[in-house]
């Protein structure tokens, strides 16, 4: 079976910068599913839409990562680099594993299933390369308070790839604000790990992705993190309400979908509630914050009937009113990953080349047909300064 690659030519160009004071990348967790976001990103590449801002969860934070450390004409190879890496079948075999799980998956949608099934086992097994590795004794019974009662597998694979693609300098001091979001075991509070404000380490990615009980918590400055998605899988509040507020070209890339049909057994019923756990409620956070900026355009155009003296005048809970009142615009990009019908619960530690290669080409297609709608890179004239785009 051959993988339908992105294409050679290209219909997506951008002739210029969209007029937007920031561009913005936010990836959301997934695990095996964010090779998705690597084919957005290889579209978004292509017509020169580069980030200034790329923000992940889990996944996500680990693609942020190999963005933002890396240079503009070096990313795509990155991300590239990262997946074949974690994906490659055993004892070399990746060509002529990918042709005969390729044959059988070509069978249909039973055939599919029960091959993506049998990879997501095999991962289960064997861990992915460069990723993550079973640990020799299961957690049940090794000695509390050990590495090993810790978690089903160790993630020493994942710190070395991240040390070999990644420059954690540029990442630091390059002109790509990066955040990644954790949760700190002991307090319970959801924390981000931003570039302006930390020194962003392999460390920092790794927590963000440090989902119990398959990983184990990850220990920064005498604290542990596990992984953002317990808390909120997608980082798109975080950005729009960072302050001071920017013209802001959003490209968020969810991997979980919030709509689905009811599930008519128990297996049906365990993956949609993964989904609409995962997917983090981002709809109702965009409407939210569609409804606040809307508040704040009507401030500031009130703010204007008032004289200047005035409100030089203002005492200390008006200069907080005054704060908020802006015109700022934002055009929220979403581009969400629809999982095929013999995909099941496992699909998102399903680490096959085959269906690797799937995902990624659904990113690039789907944000390639998004990219076609020149509506999105323009400023919006809604009422709250805010549009949304879900075209894919």
């Amino acid at each position: 079976m051959t993988v339908n690659r992105p294409p050679k030519k290209k219909t997506h160009h951008t002739s210029k910068r969209p007029p937007f004071e920031r561009i913005a990348l936010l990836l959301q967790g997934g695990g095996a599913l964010g090779s998705y976001q690597a084919g957005v990103y290889q579209a978004l590449a292509e017509s020169d839409l580069h980030p200034d801002w790329v923000a992940g969860i889990s996944i996500g934070a680990i693609n942020s990562a190999l963005i933002a450390g890396n240079a503009a004409h070096k990313r795509v190879d990155a991300l590239r680099a990262f997946w074949e890496t974690i994906t490659e079948p055993p004892f070399g075999l990746a060509s002529l594993a990918s042709d005969l799980l390729g044959r059988l998956a070509a069978r249909g949608d039973v055939a599919h299933g029960f091959v993506n099934q049998a990879q997501a086992f095999a991962t289960m097994v064997n861990g992915a390369p460069g990723f993550f590795v079973p640990r020799p004794l299961p957690p049940f019974i090794s000695p509390a308070g050990s590495m090993e009662a810790e978690s089903y597998y160790d993630v020493a694979p994942l710190k070395a790839t991240l040390e070999q693609l990644v420059d954690f300098d540029r990442i630091n001091s390059g002109p790509m604000r990066f955040s990644v979001g954790a949760v700190n075991v002991r307090s319970g509070n959801f924390e981000y790990f931003d570039s302006t404000t930390t020194q962003i380490t392999p460390e920092h990615i790794m927590a963000s992705g440090a989902l119990p009980p398959g990983f184990p918590a990850t220990r920064i400055e005498g604290e542990y993190y596990w992984d953002g998605g317990l808390i909120s899988n997608t980082p798109l509040q975080w950005v729009l309400e960072s302050f001071p507020r920017k013209d802001t070209l959003a490209f968020q890339v969810d991997l979980w979908n919030a709509r689905g049909e009811f599930p008519r057994d128990l297996i049906g019923i365990d993956l949609r509630q993964k989904e609409i756990r995962f997917s983090s409620r981002t709809r109702a956070a965009t409407d939210q914050f569609k409804r606040a900026q809307r508040l704040r355009r009507a401030l500031n155009h009130l703010l204007k009937m008032v004289p200047k003296e005035t409100l030089a005048a203002a005492d200390d809970e008006t200069k907080l009113l005054i704060e908020q009142a802006d015109e700022t615009v934002y055009n929220i990009v979403q581009l969400i990953y629809r999982a095929k019908s013999y995909e099941g619960t496992s699909k998102d530690y399903e680490f096959s080349r085959l269906t690797m290669e799937e995902h990624w080409a659904s990113g690039y297609n789907d944000a390639v047909r998004t990219l076609r709608h020149p509506e999105v890179l323009e400023r919006p004239n809604t009422p709250d300064g805010v549009a949304t785009f879900d075209l894919a």
